[in-house]
């Protein structure tokens, strides 16, 4: 699924073209993952005045309301000048006066939602949950610290919890924590500090990487047909057998939770 490096490129490549733009219909394909919430013709005439990033969230802020979209764990962007006929995966179209921002999501996981307000429950109940955002000076060897302390849980499933740190996934998790040496299976209240601050400046590495090379294309994301490159960067993630790129151990992969954690065991203990 697209994980903050992905939503993040996004955010980049359609915010040019989208921010000052007018809205002049809102047209949904298949229903999606959550309902849009409001009449898609109210929609008509109002301004978009930035795109924002919040977690795997993008924002988008009206002249009245805001827009929600969420990628889902297929979904991609794309901005047409002049769009073509929506094939049988695109599920929603924001048209505006200078273009259409289409949703293509084969698996219907994504959404489109408005909220009248930043206070609107369904926008609350989406994002109060949120840890601090990596890429940020909020993010502090200190603050990650605070958030491990007392818990038993593996690190690997704290960081994907998102109550902490937003936004770092399965793909980030595991290549953060080999670039930190550490095992997915240690309890995140064990991290000393020096562990702490490793694994804290591999994540802000590893997210900035990500973004900086388009995100990873592991299956079908991509924006405007332009794939991400970080996937043949990748230190551990999905290379389950093969020699680990530092010290040629097999990289063995083991399940935590409904998820694949990949690691070295001898690079990370």
């Amino acid at each position: 699924m697209p994980e903050l490096p992905e939503v993040e490129v996004t955010r980049q490549r359609i915010a040019p073209p989208l921010v000052g733009a007018r809205i002049m219909a809102v047209r949904l394909g298949a229903p999606l993952r959550w309902p849009l919430g409001v009449a898609p013709e109210r929609l008509q005439g109002r301004m978009v005045q930035a795109v924002q990033r919040r977690g795997k969230y993008l924002l988008l802020p009206l002249d009245a309301g805001l827009l929600v979209v969420h990628l889902g764990m297929s979904g991609s962007l794309a901005w047409w000048p002049q769009a073509p006929q929506p094939g049988p995966h695109d599920h929603a179209d924001i048209v505006t006066d200078r273009g259409t921002l289409r949703l293509h999501d084969p698996r219907r996981f994504g959404a489109v939602l408005y909220a009248g307000s930043e206070h609107d429950a369904r926008l609350r109940k989406l994002l109060d949950g949120l840890g601090v955002e990596p890429l940020t000076a909020a993010f502090t060897p200190a603050v990650l610290a605070a958030g491990m302390r007392g818990r038993r849980a593996p690190i690997k499933q704290v960081l994907l919890a998102g109550d902490v740190v937003v936004g770092v996934g399965n793909i980030y998790a595991s290549e953060a924590l080999f670039v930190a040496g550490i095992r997915p299976t240690t309890p995140a209240g064990r991290l000393g500090p020096r562990r702490v601050q490793r694994l804290h400046a591999a994540i802000q590495q590893v997210l900035q990487r990500a973004v900086e090379v388009g995100g990873s294309s592991v299956r079908d994301f991509h924006v405007n047909g332009q794939s991400g490159h970080f996937q043949n960067e990748f230190w551990v993630y999905g290379r389950a057998g093969q020699p680990c790129r530092v010290c040629g151990t097999p990289v063995r992969m083991l399940r935590q939770g409904q998820r694949s954690s990949f690691f070295c065991p001898r690079c990370q203990r």
